[in-house]
């Protein structure tokens, strides 16, 4: 059984420097998730990660490390206020239609309305569509190679992670989220030659 102080120090040290004071640990064993982070909001200077210490046990260590350190790498790497051109784009749909709004062209604003919902939805994606899960999974490789783990193991105990965390949680099958995730962690162990295809990531 995991001793809940010592494994919350543990967790604490495992994770980057940059990650500890945006990051606050809890145990939670109602939630159905073996561990949980809650969706990092711009305006939150901590975000929580909380763990089913009932499931995180079952586990063994190395797959425990490199989940957890992949879901610190997907919080810090979600970010709604990143800047880049779909953000330009909803803001110039806002600015339009409510330059048309005052102007009273409703076929105006129901452009701009269409333009700022095209260019929200892109910006949700990118924050939790296959582009950022696959990108978590690799900074978590990353950060697990200055911990000990060579490439290959790392990212070797993150598939037995994904794979392992269904059964615990009641489900029966992988996410096709997981499963490109899966595969892309196969080519970084030597596994497999084929990586996800980039069309598979948008």
């Amino acid at each position: 059984m995991v001793n809940p102080n010592a494994e919350i120090g543990r967790l604490r040290e495992l994770m980057p420097a940059t990650a500890r004071m945006k990051t606050k640990l809890m145990l939670n064993d109602r939630q159905p998730s073996v561990i949980k982070a809650e969706f990092p909001r711009p305006w939150h200077q901590a975000h929580t990660v909380s763990i089913n210490l009932d499931l995180w046990h079952q586990l063994a260590v190395s797959d425990r490390d490199l989940l957890f350190l992949r879901t610190v790498c997907w919080v810090t790497l979600a970010n709604l206020l990143k800047p880049n051109w779909y953000q330009a784009l909803a803001g110039a749909g806002l600015a339009g239609g409510a330059f048309e709004l005052f102007q009273g062209d409703a076929v105006g604003v129901v452009a701009a309305v269409g333009v700022t919902a095209l260019a929200s939805w892109q910006i949700w994606r990118g924050v939790t569509g296959p582009q950022i899960e696959v990108a978590a999974d690799d900074k978590a490789v990353q950060v697990a190679q200055r911990r000990g783990y060579d490439q290959a193991e790392a990212a070797a105990a993150l598939i037995r992670a994904i794979e392992a965390v269904p059964p615990l949680e009641g489900r029966r099958v992988l996410t096709v989220n997981e499963l490109i995730r899966c595969q892309n962690l196969r080519v970084q162990t030597g596994r497999s030659e084929f990586p996800v295809p980039e069309s598979y990531l948008r």
